[in-house]
């Protein structure tokens, strides 16, 4: 694993205008600190992670007007050492856009006409996408909202279906891409045919194609039989329904269908119905009857972290990055997805004026959107402004993408007090913790790790004055480790396993 600079967190920290101002936090013994909960982590292993990413939907379109060193440092951000990391880049294979009102959701395609391509077309989705090869990004995954527009059957890219004879070319459409990215050295490790398949997406606010459940086990048995023959190491995820309750009832529909299940890698969903952990809960189940892993692979935008609903907020804040880290804690603990994807990496979508007013981009409002781990300005076209503003959903990502690697094994975790979550993960002979304490409140907790001893060798804050600052390390005993946790904070410990 590599290491980061601690000088490189605080002076991203400090270019975001996050920090400026703030204050150390006390010491622990000066925060009322009660008598220790006692965390114990089990021996055996849950599911394995496979990938931790975020999509390039649809802020690529407005980056492809970005100065070169801008997009650099987007992708330095998003993939590089000194940022993230991210281990999963999702790359959105546009549909042309047709019919589709707003122009930044209307991303161009590469097809001509049945057979023919401009491989020049979409400048800032390709080159996102290289640059999510160039930094090893271990898997991309290409999306389609909605096939070209000559093969849906309204003739947009939204609000219609896939036309009936239409699946085979629509199949070798998707591997024409693929081996195309092939040949040139980037790698798309995994196809999604669809994208919230029992939306009709009508309104055309975005590109969108509804495909009936009857319909979904064609399309993937076309392409994964098309994959298979043309790049067998590209694998399909699906459905990618946006609620888990429609995930649940409509997978068995087609997974089931004879020669299907063969071609699936991982069975996707999205959580936009922000759904209890007792529907989370049933996921596992469906995993099992299948034989697959789940993969949650879409979330953004509520507007009350503490009661979530789909809707209106921009909240840069410490109270933003916690909801993230307790949505992230529960596909990983209760539903025992092995990949969590945030929506989009950036958006414009802050519901106030960075470039006029100076508290704009640390303020919460209700105007903009959760949906961006870091933002830009809207009227960067007519300002010029082309700075980046970092949220504290960006940290909070990092503080799990940077250290849970493609590999982890998750083991499941008992005891920890109201209000904390601790994920816990072992790769390559390391134990790593990422703790949430979503409490207004100071904790401490004792965790005892099932090895003979361990040693502690990292130890990286997200607070409400700190942005994945290197801390100090905690106290051990054996394999025991003693957390001070301050209140509302996400802290990510490593640990050498003797």
């Amino acid at each position: 694993m590599a290491t980061t600079p601690r000088s490189w967190f605080r002076s991203v920290a400090l270019a975001s205008g996050i920090l400026a101002g703030t204050i150390a936090l006390p010491h622990a013994a000066a925060t009322g600190i009660g008598a220790a909960a006692v965390v114990q982590v089990s021996s055996a292993a849950a599911q394995t992670i496979q990938n931790i990413g975020a999509s390039g939907a649809w802020w690529v379109n407005d980056l492809a007007r970005f100065a070169p060193a801008t997009q650099q440092r987007v992708a330095d951000l998003l993939f590089g050492p000194g940022g993230i990391q991210l281990s999963a880049y999702r790359f959105n294979i546009g549909g042309g856009g047709t019919g589709v009102a707003a122009g930044d959701r209307a991303p161009q395609t590469f097809l001509v006409s049945p057979g023919r391509y401009d491989w020049n077309r979409d400048p800032g989705g390709t080159t996102f996408l290289r640059y999510a090869a160039q930094y090893g990004v271990p898997d991309i995954v290409g999306f389609v909202n909605s096939a070209p527009a000559v093969w849906t059957s309204n003739g947009k890219a939204c609000g219609g279906d896939l036309k009936s004879g239409s699946t085979q070319a629509y199949a070798g459409y998707l591997a024409d891409i693929v081996t195309h990215f092939r040949a040139e050295g980037v790698k798309i490790n995994y196809i999604s045919p669809m994208n919230e398949p029992r939306v009709s997406f009508s309104a055309c606010n975005q590109e969108g194609m509804h495909v009936a459940s009857g319909q979904r086990d064609d399309i993937v048995r076309a392409v994964g039989q098309t994959l298979a023959s043309r790049a067998p190491d590209t694998r399909i995820i699906a459905d990618e329904s946006d609620h888990v309750d429609k995930f649940l009832s409509e997978v068995p529909q087609w997974i089931g269908q004879p020669g299907t299940a063969q071609y699936v890698s991982a069975l996707a969903h999205h959580t936009y119905d922000f759904p209890s952990d007792a529907t989370l809960a049933k996921i596992p189940a469906m995993a099992k009857k299948y034989g697959k892993a789940t993969w949650a692979t879409e979330l953004c935008c509520w507007n009350n972290p503490t009661s979530p609903v789909y809707g209106a907020q921009y909240d840069p804040t410490i109270t933003g990055g916690l909801g993230m880290a307790s949505m992230i804690y529960r596909d990983f603990a209760v539903s025992n997805d092995s990949a969590f994807h945030w929506w989009t990496a950036l958006s414009k979508v802050m519901g106030c004026d960075p470039a006029g007013s100076a508290s704009c981009a640390t303020t919460i409002n209700s105007v903009g959107y959760n949906d961006g781990l870091i933002y830009f300005d809207p009227k960067y076209a007519s300002n010029g402004n082309q700075n980046l503003y970092l949220t504290k959903r960006f940290y909070t990502l990092g503080q799990y993408s940077k250290f849970v690697r493609p590999g982890s094994v998750r083991h499941p975790v008992t005891g920890a007090p109201s209000g904390v979550q601790v994920t816990a993960t072992f790769l390559g002979g390391n134990w790593t913790l990422v703790v949430n304490n979503l409490n207004k409140s100071a904790q401490a907790v004792s965790v005892q790790l099932p090895s003979g001893g361990v040693t502690a060798s990292g130890a990286y804050r997200t607070s409400a004055s700190e942005n994945l600052v290197a801390v100090g390390l905690p106290t051990v005993s054996g394999a025991t480790a003693s957390l001070n946790l301050p209140a509302q904070s996400i802290t990510t410990y490593v640990f050498r396993a003797a």
